[in-house]
Parts: C-alpha cells; structure tokens; sequence
C-alpha cells in the first residue's frame, strides 16, 4: 500500500522520500523534540433525494500537506492546499523561519512500517456507476411510501469517500493509508390530521456501496431494514404521549445509545482535557469512577466500522485500549504531543479532519462490554421508569461532566412491562454519576449502525460507538409533570 500512495501523492508530483528526508532534517536543526509531515488526497460524492426528485450530485477533491513542528510545550504548523515540492519547501520555510537556536540534531532514517489493514483498500465511488447509485435512493422512496400512506416526504443522501494519507516523521515513521467510507441518511416525514413527526435512519462502514445491499437472515437488505426503521421511529411519535418529568429508573436500548457514553464519558477521557486538569476525570487514573459493571473500550481495530483506523493520524497503528475497567479508570486517550508532555506514550488516537488541521485526541470506536443480564431482565427489573430505546442528540460540559440528551424513540415501562410511547423526553445527568449509576448490564452489546460524527474544536471526524442494554437506578428526565 505505502508504494500504491507515495505514487499518487508523492511521486506523481515530482516528490521523493529524500525530500522529505531533507524537510525534516532541515525543520529538525532548529533544536525542536518532534516533527511531522502529513499528506492527504480526498475524493467525496454525495447524492441528494429530495422528495422523490434527484436534487443534486456532487463531487468534491481536495488535496493538501500539513507540517506541525512540536518544541517542549509549543506546536508549529503550517500547510498548503496543493501537492508539489515548491508548496512542500514554502511550508516548511514558514516554520523554519519561526524558530530559532540552531542545534544541528540528526533526525532518525525512514522505516517503513508495515500496518495491518482494518479495511479494504479499493474505491467505492468507482465500485457502481451513477444509475445504480441513484436507483438506491429511488428504491428508499418507493419503499417507504408503501410502507404507510402517511409518509409524506422522503428525503436521503448517498455519499462515499475515498481517502489516502501518507504520514512522515523526524522519529523515523513513514506509513500510508487508504481510508474508505460510505454512508446514508433517511429521514422520513409523516402526517396525520395536521399532526407531523419525523424519523432517522441510516448506516455506514469502510467499505463500498455493496454493504448497502447485504441481506439478513430473512432476505432483506440494510437499505429496507433502515427505511422501515425510519417509517416505523415517525409512526411511534405520531401517537407518542408527553413525556413525564422527575427523577426516574432510566433503561438505555443497546447500539446507538452508546452516543451517551461517548458524549458524557469519552470526551472527558481525551488526553487534552486531563493534561489541562478540565476535565471531570482528571487525575483520576487508579480510582473507581463508575460500577463495577462497567468495562469500556475505545477501540480502531474493529474491521470495518466507521472510527476504525489502521493507522492513526501521526502514523501510530490502530489500537484497542481500555479505558475503564470493571469500574476503575485506567488510561486517557492520547496523540503525541499530549503524551509527550504527560511523560506517557501515545495510544494511537491522535486524530485530524484533515491535512489543514492539527491532530488532537480523539475517539475512534467506543463502547461499553457486555454484561451478564437478559435485556427482558433489566426491563422486568423497573417498575415505573423511561426506556430510551433511540437518541436524536445531545450536549455535554467537559469540565462538570454534565449532559443533555434528546430521545428519538422512548417508551415508558410500567410494572416490569414496555407501555405507550412518549416523546419530548430530555435525560439530564453527569457522566461519573451515570456511569457509578449502572446496576445492571446486558449480554446484547451491539454498535451502531454507521453514522456518528464527533465534533471538537471545529473538527468533524467520524466515529462509532457502541453499548449493550443497561440500566441507570436515577435519571432526571426533562418532560411535563
């Protein structure tokens, strides 16, 4: 792989590895601890259906090379929006020409790092021709309008991505990777006696369009499946009653519910926030900050999925790390400048949206471990409470661990038993009390289907999470009284 994209990205554009060699050493002679040279090409289509009409088609290329320079606690950085020597050496003059104090240091020889592919290497975009992926979104609107006479609108967005990176390094790292993603949206809209709702669904993975068109045991493919998901989610909510308000048993549905624990947990574990001492988990390695029920992972190793990475943004492989173990804290997630002013090593979740970005800390795939309970357990367990079986957002405070979720689909649980549907239901609480608030864990871990995208600093990387059924003793819900 490292020969197919140092052709594309570096060959193709009169570039060698002894250019960069020299770049490095040159940035490197002015007394600095780290340097890194990051390349990136990205290919991205997206296909819009509005309300039965094809609205747009779009392509996008975008190309570039970052430099970040990192001396003691200070970063440098630089790029430019195009791939040829003259940009390369601009760039890096800008910082050269920032620094100071010469010391003439020897940077270490390239070697080439064999990484183990979490993903496939070939190009959706190129895999089906423009028919076949407008018959896809054809295909959603029609199945959708007869699941229901009430759908009113159907709206969806196809896109697929095609990425290369190749990462060089003063330490001597030189790796490439070809990242591809897809994905889909559906958002459907029902009406009844002037009454409207909608409903979301959708998926993705690192891979090509064909994971669209896998079928299930039953014969029916991801699309049908997400289209009837959608249909279903509006339908509930159309007939939905108000949510209660109060202090209640709150049981969370297994997939993407996990966007709670990514939200409310995760951010509080990135390297950034604890270096700083802003986090609610800060100085907390070594201590119980959750029940003993709780094991959770951030994990870029798991084939395929969204937040996987072979190979993170600063050239360090795709890792599984614990981050939380039977209730006890035992690592932040860490890039290498966070590392290296903390005294620890970097635990390859140093991400970037793109070369015109400086990593950061980021989750890749989070999720809790499965516990020993039966789903229908936890929820005979309850005798009055909410089950928030689906979320459409929320918002989290690093600093306080305080959060704010919506629900898509809920339901209240009374004596043991899910009842009627509810709606407007707010789940309010703080991450460490959640987490030490969990009594009972399902067997059914699952992730999510493909769709989360985490925003942080201006920052959009995607992501997955993951979590089995799991019940939380007390949670404030925001509904009416």
């Amino acid at each position: 792989m490292l020969n197919v994209v140092s052709k594309n990205l570096l060959f193709n554009n009169n570039i060698n590895y002894q250019d960069l060699f020299n770049i490095l050493s040159d940035i490197f002679e002015k007394k600095v601890d780290y340097t890194d040279l990051y390349f990136q090409s990205k290919l991205k289509e997206s296909w819009i259906l509005e309300d039965r009409i094809i609205k747009n088609g779009i392509y996008l290329f975008d190309q570039g090379i970052g430099i970040r320079t990192i001396k003691r606690n200070t970063t440098f950085f630089s790029y430019v929006d195009t791939i040829n020597l003259e940009g390369l050496k601009n760039s890096a003059d800008i910082i050269i020409n920032t620094l100071k104090n010469p010391s003439y240091k020897k940077i270490y020889n390239f070697s080439p790092e064999k990484i183990k592919k979490r993903y496939p290497s070939e190009n959706p975009i190129d895999q089906k021709n423009t028919n076949e992926k407008i018959e896809i979104l054809y295909y959603i609107d029609k199945i959708a309008r007869k699941i229901d006479r009430r759908v009113t609108k159907v709206n969806a967005v196809l896109t697929g991505i095609h990425e290369e990176v190749l990462i060089s390094s003063s330490s001597g790292v030189l790796v490439s990777d070809i990242r591809p993603l897809i994905h889909l949206s559906i958002t459907i809209l029902v009406e009844e006696n002037g009454n409207r709702e909608k409903g979301y669904s959708g998926g993705g993975s690192r891979g090509n369009y064909d994971f669209f068109l896998e079928k299930d045991t039953l014969g029916n493919n991801r699309v049908f499946n997400w289209i009837h998901e959608a249909v279903n989610s509006a339908l509930i909510n159309l007939s939905a009653k108000l949510a209660p308000a109060g202090s209640l048993p709150v049981v969370l549905g297994s997939g993407w519910p996990g966007v709670l624990l990514h939200e409310a947990v995760g951010h509080g574990l990135e390297g950034d926030f604890n270096r700083k001492g802003t986090s609610v988990f800060s100085k907390k390695i070594g201590k119980k900050v959750a029940s003993k029920l709780c094991t959770v992972i951030d994990d870029a190793t798991l084939l395929n999925l969204r937040g996987s990475l072979s190979v993170d943004d600063e050239g360090v492989p795709g890792q599984s790390n614990i981050l939380i173990k039977d209730g006890v804290l035992k690592k932040y997630m860490l890039d290498k400048f966070n590392a290296q002013l903390m005294g620890l090593e970097s635990t390859g979740n140093g991400r970037r949206e793109s070369y015109s970005h400086l990593p950061m800390p980021r989750m890749t795939n989070t999720y809790m471990l499965p516990g020993t309970s039966e789903p229908d357990d936890i929820i005979n367990s309850v005798d009055y409470g909410v089950y928030a079986k689906n979320f459409s957002g929320g918002q989290v405070d690093i600093t306080s661990g305080k959060f704010v979720f919506s629900t898509s689909e809920a339901y209240l649980i009374k004596k043991g038993k899910i009842k009627e549907a509810i709606k407007g239901a707010m789940i309010i609480g703080s991450g460490i009390e959640v987490m030490q608030s969990i009594s009972m864990v399902g067997n059914d871990l699952k992730m999510d289907s493909g769709t989360g995208t985490c925003s942080k600093d201006g920052q959009n990387i995607p992501v997955g999470v993951g979590l089995p059924t799991i019940k939380i003793k007390k949670l404030t819900i925001g509904g009416i009284n």
